[in-house]
């Protein structure tokens, strides 16, 4: 049965990107560090990397983060999904935003629907069973977790301090949920804690 997964990579103070992100600077300052566990990491780290992949079915982003991807520095013919060559099989991404471009660089590998609640859906529907991963960024990934629509929230947390940037969490109030910590892999590159969100 499909689960939905916020899958994202955090700074140990909260931040999935650097300051300073923008289309030409997709991480922002430093935030590069993010996802050297992708890049550099250990074998545990590959593992990690394959078997999200692996089980994803479609992917959930949002504007911010589709812009980054689809500017010219973005994902191209050879990078992908999961960091992985567009050569293999890549799910289809649903971007949350209610104004949808009028052309794609990358094609028709992306739709755009107008809400959380509307992309989970019509991911669910073509996932063929295996999961909805919701990958980023920050605000997309906090508003899926608030509106309860959410089955698992896996965190890669990265060993350093950011010191500002997106954070995963809003600095205001937002909606209380319990979670519960169902496996756990630790390398020097990243704690990577998979957690079940409680209903």
């Amino acid at each position: 049965m499909s689960q939905v997964v916020v899958d994202i990579s955090v700074s140990l103070d909260g931040y999935v990107t650097g300051p300073g992100a923008g289309v030409d600077n997709g991480l922002g300052d430093g935030g590069e560090a993010l996802h050297d566990w992708v890049f550099h990491g250990t074998d545990a780290d590959r593992t990690v990397l394959d078997s999200a992949f692996d089980a994803t079915g479609a992917v959930i982003q949002g504007r911010n983060l589709f812009d980054v991807i689809d500017a010219p520095g973005g994902w191209s013919d050879e990078m992908g999904y999961g960091a992985k060559p567009t050569g293999e099989v890549n799910p289809p991404v649903f971007v949350v935003t209610h104004t949808p471009p009028v052309s794609t660089r990358l094609g028709d590998r992306f739709r755009f629907v107008a809400s959380p609640a509307e992309a989970v859906s019509q991911a669910l529907e073509v996932a063929e069973g295996k999961d909805v991963y919701v990958m980023g960024g920050g605000q997309i990934c906090h508003e899926v977790l608030a509106e309860g629509l959410a089955d698992v929230l896996r965190l890669h947390l990265a060993p350093v301090v950011l010191g500002g940037g997106t954070r995963l969490f809003p600095a205001g109030s937002a909606p209380a949920y319990a979670l519960e910590l169902v496996d756990a892999v630790s390398t020097p590159a990243a704690q990577h804690l998979t957690y079940r969100v409680v209903k």
